[in-house]
């Protein structure tokens, strides 16, 4: 694997105690980078914290469906840190069901985690990154939200808010040396499966032409150069990782 240089940089990387964001957590520190993950659930952050076991790693325990959660977080984190890199990489799945049967509560609290997170991190933390004039945002999206699953509405429509928000964000900071990106991974082999049934699982492997689905580390080595100095023009963009599945 290529090495990435991020030595001197400081990273708060959400939903960063598992799947997605362990990886990426794992690799930005190897990369030089000090890293903040942060996690609804202290228990998989204490692990996580175990398995890294690094003095460059450490950890909150925030709700990013909280605005006031994540706006205390990051303005304390922010007396001490400058912030260069934001990774958002918290999200659930929610259940598998036809939109016109799927409970209301749930639908909101997948917008609430995977789209309004989202925004209440970046509203948090953008305007650190404006008075440092330096920023790398990384918003983890789905190929779901470019394509659309059945079944999988509320996931869907959160994912293509993600990529909304990101082309959006992207833009209002292209002059401020702030890079936004989406990217937009097919299923991978992380704990989220376990979210959705063997039927919805096996439906979204069907539709990847690799026959596969994706390797996390595959993920992490693309958010790794979007988050490095070396992306210095790519910016509201949505890269794609689906293994030949998006169209677009």
């Amino acid at each position: 694997m290529n090495n990435f240089d991020l030595k001197n940089k400081f990273a708060i990387i959400t939903g960063g105690a598992q799947g997605f964001g362990l990886d990426i957590s794992k690799r930005f520190i190897k990369s030089g980078c000090k890293v903040r993950i942060w996690d609804i659930d202290e228990t998989e952050l204490l692990k996580a914290s175990k398995e890294i076991n690094s003095d460059k790693l450490s950890y909150d325990v925030v709700d990013v469906s909280n605005f006031t959660q994540v706006k205390n977080t990051v303005d304390k984190i922010a007396e001490n840190s400058k912030i260069d890199i934001l990774v958002n990489s918290a999200g659930i799945t929610g259940p598998t069901s036809e939109l016109w049967n799927y409970k209301i509560e749930d639908w909101s609290k997948i917008m609430e985690i995977n789209l309004n997170g989202i925004f209440y991190c970046c509203k948090a933390v953008v305007p650190y990154m404006i008075k440092n004039n330096y920023g790398r945002i990384v918003n983890i999206a789905s190929v779901s939200g470019k394509d659309g699953n059945a079944n999988a509405s509320a996931y869907s429509s959160s994912k293509a808010g993600v990529i909304g928000l990101t082309k959006s964000l992207g833009k209002e900071l292209a002059l401020n040396n702030i890079a936004v990106n989406a990217v937009t991974p097919a299923g991978a082999n992380t704990r989220i499966l376990n979210q959705m049934s063997k039927e919805h699982v096996q439906r979204m492997l069907s539709k990847v032409p690799k026959g596969r689905f994706l390797e996390v580390h595959e993920l992490t080595s693309m958010v790794c150069w979007l988050s490095s100095e070396e992306n210095s023009f790519s910016t509201a963009a949505v890269f794609d990782i689906s293994g030949g599945r998006s169209t677009y």
